[in-house]
């Protein structure tokens, strides 16, 4: 049990440790703004679209090839959004918080944050590749469905704004870096050892950058203003979610790095980019800034239980 345990931590406390050394640099002054600003760019637009380019290119065909896993995750993704969708617009009484609520309850920071978990388990992204593969399309299009449907308790949705989804999912770097390594992978195509050598160093930016970056941006503001909504949306991303889906997924067989890439698409923390898309399509930007904070501060225990529990019924 003690293992299990002390298995658990080594696998999240130091993620939440790095995020909180940025943090610290920026209480201090050491780090900026205009710190995390060029550092997201650079994690998402680069290091780590390399470092998932390295990861699928070198994975096993078999591996790669694992339409059951892909397929469980998109299944999963589709019935998690819906479900929320629809009891938001049930039991919300205030009608122009369910956009915001929706993306925030089920839109997890799979590529960043979640890469980054991962990777500190088993030294590489493991299943992180196909796992954004078969949900982060889905989070990104059905983001803008809703937030433009429900932007002010009931919008309207144009096909310009669809496109511009779709658009956006096929200009992904993160998605391109993917699509990129799929033929090294299933041709087993070698890749020259000077690109292989200079794209692990860009790719080992990316996880210590990106949670200095997490940690840096972090503010309180306005956790806790609409409370009760904050509260409901975080335990639905964190526990609820995990809670119903993760014993289908090991019923089904998944098991190992499989399963630690279903919880981490499961049980991840709200991402950042939810706040900036729900502000700007007319949503509520208060709730989705208190989603993203608590479920941040919420997931270091709630990941830890997560993996500990799955560790002790021998899953992990």
């Amino acid at each position: 049990m003690l293992q299990n345990f002390l298995y658990s931590l080594n696998a999240t406390l130091p993620i939440f440790a790095v995020m909180v050394l940025g943090w610290i640099l920026k209480r201090v002054g050491f780090l900026t703004e205009g710190f995390t600003k060029v550092a997201d760019r650079l994690v998402f637009q680069v290091a780590l679209p390399c470092m998932l380019f390295l990861d699928i290119a070198q994975m096993d065909t078999a591996q790669l090839l694992d339409g059951r896993f892909i397929a469980y995750g998109a299944a999963v993704t589709l019935i998690s959004i819906f479900a929320i969708w629809g009891l938001a617009k049930v039991f919300l009484k205030d009608k122009t918080l369910v956009g915001s609520f929706v993306q925030g309850s089920y839109r997890s920071s799979a590529a960043v944050l979640g890469v980054a978990l991962i990777a500190n388990v088993y030294d590489d992204a493991g299943y992180a590749p196909l796992m954004i593969l078969a949900s982060v399309p889905l989070y990104n299009i059905f983001a803008v469905l809703i937030l433009t449907l429900e932007a002010g308790g009931g919008g309207r949705l144009d096909g310009a704004r669809l496109r511009k989804a779709a658009v956006g999912v096929c200009k992904n770097p993160i998605i391109l870096g993917i699509l990129a390594g799929m033929p090294f992978a299933l041709f087993r195509l070698p890749i020259p050892t000077v690109a292989e050598k200079g794209l692990h160093m860009v790719a080992n930016v990316a996880t210590p950058l990106a949670l200095l970056s997490i940690g840096a941006a972090f503010v309180w503001g306005d956790a806790m203003k609409k409370a009760k909504p904050t509260v409901w949306a975080s335990a639905i991303k964190l526990v609820i979610l995990p809670a119903v889906f993760l014993p289908v997924a090991a019923a089904l067989g998944f098991r190992n790095a499989q399963l630690m890439a279903i919880l981490i698409m499961l049980g991840s923390p709200t991402t950042a980019t939810s706040y900036i898309m729900a502000k700007q399509m007319g949503n509520d930007g208060v709730l989705a800034n208190g989603i993203i904070v608590l479920t941040t501060l919420l997931s270091a225990v709630t990941i830890t239980g997560w993996i500990f529990l799955l560790r002790t019924l021998g899953l992990l």
